[in-house]
């Protein structure tokens, strides 16, 4: 059981040592240019050689997208409660939902432009549409799945409606609640990354953007590389505040 488990633990590591081998030796093996596929040597130099601006970027991706995350988060709660709470509600609502979240948000973007300005709003605000619908959809139906029967003995013991929703509807949510966070944080990366493409003169999608139309692609992926280690990071992150959190909805 025990080297069962220390082959669970290394599997990402072996598959991502299978991908970066497989990467370098389709670029090495055919021969392909560096401004069309660059090796994952080329990108690791681009990395290196460029630290210092990477890192500025990279830094001020992170903290938009987390603002933009957080308010997803306040947003996606407060509503999920609402439409999870009253049938009435869910059905009205969740046709709605959908139909915005179906609309690309890159389409919003030349909008934030103008409202905003270029800058680190529109990427905020990117962040927060594209990550905070999965958040509202796990929480209510989280609440709207509780089981009749459980909510009839409840009511039959005296419990109010509200009693049912924050003390059995929420702790039941909560596996909804850290399984949509996993989902969001990666979502609200690749907004903030698009808006920083378009509308804005930092970021790591700036740099991406900027780099790629002088055709130094090792610096793009470069770029790619920093966007997935920070995504990946926060992904483990929320995975592990999830095992701690829900321990009980999970087996093993």
């Amino acid at each position: 059981m025990s080297g069962k488990r220390t082959i669970d633990r290394w599997a990402p590591w072996i598959f991502l040592g299978a991908l970066i081998a497989i990467w370098q030796g389709i670029t090495a093996g055919f021969g392909v240019p560096e401004y069309l596929f660059p090796s994952f040597t080329a990108s690791m130099k681009a990395l290196y050689d460029f630290a210092g601006p990477i890192a500025s970027h990279a830094w001020r991706t992170f903290w938009t997208t987390m603002l933009g995350f957080g308010i997803a988060v306040v947003v996606g709660v407060v509503l999920g409660l609402v439409v999870g709470s009253s049938r009435f509600i869910y059905n009205g609502l969740s046709p709605l939902l959908v139909g915005f979240n179906s609309i690309p948000k890159a389409a919003f973007v030349p909008i934030l432009v103008v409202w905003f300005g270029i800058g680190e709003v529109p990427a905020v605000i990117t962040a927060f549409l594209i990550s905070f619908f999965p958040i509202t959809v796990n929480v209510a139906t989280g609440l709207a799945t509780l089981e009749p029967e459980l909510e009839d003995v409840l009511r039959a013991l005296g419990a109010h409606r509200l009693d049912v929703l924050l003390k059995v509807g929420l702790p039941r949510s909560m596996p909804y609640f850290f399984a949509s966070l996993k989902v969001a944080i990666t979502l609200a990366f690749v907004g903030a990354v698009i808006s920083e493409m378009v509308a804005s003169n930092e970021g790591i999608g700036y740099l991406m953007m900027s780099a790629g139309s002088s055709m130094r692609m090792p610096l793009v992926f470069a770029g790619l590389i920093v966007i997935s280690a920070m995504a990946m990071a926060m992904y483990e992150f929320f995975a592990v505040l999830e095992r701690r959190m829900t321990g009980w909805a999970h087996r093993g």
